[in-house]
C-alpha cells in the first residue's frame, strides 16, 4: 500500500519526502485537534474503575 501511494505522489523523491512528511504532519494534527478532544469524553481513559478498595481480611494489626 505504501508504495503505491509513493508512485502515486508527483516530483522527484525529495518533492515525495516532503509531500509525505507534509501529509502525516497534517493526518497527526487533525487527529490531535479534532479526533482526539471529540473522542476523550465517549471514552474515559483516566478514569479508575476502583475508587475505593476494601481492606483485605488478613492485614489486621495486632
Amino acid at each position: 500500500m505504501y508504495a503505491w501511494i509513493w508512485r502515486r505522489l508527483p516530483g522527484t523523491w525529495q518533492t515525495k519526502t516532503g509531500t509525505a512528511l507534509g501529509v502525516i504532519l497534517v493526518i497527526a494534527a487533525v487527529l490531535w485537534y479534532v479526533v482526539f478532544p471529540w473522542v476523550e469524553p465517549k471514552v474515559q481513559f483516566d478514569h479508575g474503575v476502583v475508587q475505593n478498595p476494601a481492606p483485605s481480611g488478613s492485614a489486621t494489626p495486632g
